[in-house]
């Protein structure tokens, strides 16, 4: 029997899009977006700053100083945070209603520039029991650290929660915590997921079992 209920947030319930971001530095900076994404990854302070190491200003100044970036701070958060859809992927009333029947976790690799605009701007984080971020657990997914910490927050043992997360890697990491976990494939598997292990989700009208996953 399953009591808690762990969701990724990126690509599971929020789409994001990196290329957004790369095009509007490209704007601000004239630099190709392959060049700044290539000088981004080449620092290594992206994994740093997801696992709380570095404090956002200090992450900001050193970004664009190893990359030769030269904008401002409040500019850079706004591009920074601009890869988000305010369209999300799952419906909102079923994490409502999920939330209504058991505990309810979002697990999340993020940071605090991302985590402070998805507070601001996402009313469905109010159907959480609790917020597992990486850069607060000093642990990215799959590191069975951030799992403990979500099973922890869950209030119930590993294998009485149901995970589902976009990429393979992390829901490998989660089956080796014990957890029962899928890979999202889109809104429709999620619900043919949770009504395979009789998670109740209600009589919900915007479930489309027709619709592309």
């Amino acid at each position: 029997m399953k009591r808690a209920i762990l969701l990724d947030l990126g690509r599971v319930i929020v789409p994001f899009d990196f290329s957004i971001g790369y095009k509007l530095m490209h704007q601000r900076t004239g630099l190709a977006p392959e060049l700044i994404r290539e000088r981004i990854r080449a620092t290594g302070l992206v994994p740093r700053f997801e696992t709380g190491l570095i404090e956002p200003r200090d992450f900001v100044e050193t970004l664009m100083q190893d990359t030769g970036l030269n904008i401002p701070f409040a500019d850079f958060c706004e591009i920074w945070s601009s890869i988000f859809s305010r369209e999300i992927l799952i419906p909102e009333d079923w994490i409502e209603a999920l939330h209504s029947r058991y505990r309810t976790v979002l697990v999340s690799n993020t940071n605090a520039l991302h985590f402070e605009m998805i507070r601001a701007n996402y009313p469905f984080l109010r159907h959480f029991d609790a917020l597992v971020l990486s850069y607060e657990v000093k642990a990215m997914k799959p590191d069975p650290a951030i799992f403990a910490a979500a099973v922890a927050a869950a209030r119930c043992a590993p294998e009485e929660c149901f995970f589902t997360d976009d990429i393979p890697e992390y829901v490998e990491g989660a089956r080796r915590f014990g957890i029962d976990a899928v890979p999202f494939r889109g809104a429709p598997q999620l619900a043919a997921d949770l009504e395979e292990r009789r998670i109740l989700i209600g009589p919900i009208k915007t479930i489309d079992r027709s619709a592309p996953g």
